[in-house]
């Protein structure tokens, strides 16, 4: 590497305060090994569960040992006393400007979020960057909190004309309240079977299929436990799990798809994570065509809730009639070598470590571009 040129410091932040932290645990690790040592200097920053921030140390074995501590938030100020800052450099003289320096969060250039579920997926993570005027990876707040909600995206699909599931949003105190009346109206408009799920969470976290009002009544309970909005969708008939990786900002492309073939009935949490047997099929068998309109409609999603940087768009292809069904955008998809986003793209000639290479520019090139807005009106006399 030339001399003359400085490393970027990249924070990945990881871990934090939802269902998925150990999923997180595992991307992270898997991208802090991919990020070049030549051109990265890298900062392992992790979240406990309690919400302690991790910036020195071993901070992902300290997360893998179960450390809570007292929860902790740094500073989201940009001005020089700032704690979670951007470290801005001279293009003359190439050293620091004055001026920007870090206290309890140390200088970056970039923050690459490796934050699954709620408190990193959903935006609230990106306003944090964005008040702190810090550049990172991934959609912003709109899209980020978008692509949690389910229930929100659905009916931006809905309204945009895009194929969705026949779904339900329950909220958790209705079920409480009313449990009978809400089992009746499922009932009525979707039967069984159906799923069961948090309206803001992933991995398929609190996730159900549900045969009988006995079973419905076990998911709902088990969906409330993990958020107070519960999503209830019709289960497309003999589903195949279509998928497809999506990168870019205003100009996003698509990937190859592939295809899920989980080793239990449906794509649960110990079929991603635990069992290991579930199949990967790239690319998905499917016609032309199909795949055509599938990419076609991963894009259009990705664009209607204004997404940058990645995601994974996921599909449901009722395995009768060769219907489509649009199922979710995943903002911060599992990005282990073995996640299916990543693999898309490999299988797309583009390979892990250029893939991270890829999205850090993604993320400085929307940071500059952000920057061409104006922050201030002046009225003219």
């Amino acid at each position: 590497m030339n001399a003359n040129r400085r490393k970027k410091r990249v924070a990945v932040i990881f871990g934090g305060r939802s269902g998925e932290h150990e999923v997180s645990l595992a991307s992270a690790a898997s991208v802090i090994s991919a990020l070049d040592k030549e051109k990265y200097e890298i900062l392992p920053v992790g979240i406990t569960r309690s919400g302690r921030w991790l910036t020195s140390g071993d901070s992902m074995k300290a997360l893998k040992e179960g450390l809570t501590g007292t929860p902790q938030l740094p500073s989201a100020d940009a001005t020089p006393s700032g704690s979670l800052v951007r470290r801005e450099v001279s293009p003359t003289t190439r050293e620091l400007v004055p001026g920007i320096c870090g206290e309890s969060f140390p200088e970056v250039d970039v923050v690459f979020p490796v934050l699954h579920g709620p408190y990193g997926e959903d935006g609230t993570l990106q306003g944090l960057l964005e008040l702190a005027d810090v550049p990172y990876v991934g959609a912003g707040v709109a899209a980020s909190a978008l692509g949690m909600d389910k229930a929100l995206m659905k009916a931006v699909f809905q309204a945009a004309g895009l194929p969705v599931a026949d779904w339900l949003l329950v909220l958790r105190k209705d079920w409480v309240d009313h449990p009978d009346a809400i089992l009746v109206q499922i009932e009525n408009k979707l039967g069984y079977p159906c799923f069961t799920k948090p309206a803001n969470l992933g991995s398929s976290v609190g996730v159900s299929k549900c045969q009988s009002r006995q079973e419905l009544t076990r998911g709902m309970d088990d969906a409330g436990q993990y958020d107070r909005k519960i999503v209830v969708e019709w289960a497309v008939p003999n589903a195949r799990e279509i998928e497809c990786s999506v990168l870019g900002n205003d100009a996003p492309v698509a990937s190859v798809l592939g295809e899920i073939i989980p080793c239990n009935e449906f794509y649960d949490y110990k079929a991603k994570y635990i069992d290991g047997r579930s199949e990967l099929i790239i690319p998905a068998d499917l016609p032309q065509e199909s795949s055509n309109e599938i990419r076609r409609m991963a894009v259009l999603a990705y664009r209607l809730i204004d997404c940058a940087g990645m995601a994974r768009v996921d599909f449901l292809v009722r395995g009768d009639t060769g219907e489509v069904f649009l199922s979710e955008v995943n903002t911060i998809p599992g990005f282990t070598d073995i996640s299916m986003y990543p693999k898309l793209w490999e299988a797309s000639n583009l390979p892990y470590s250029e893939l991270v290479d890829r999205l850090i520019e993604l993320a400085l090139e929307r940071y500059e571009d952000k920057r061409r807005s104006k922050t201030s009106y002046v009225v003219e006399e």
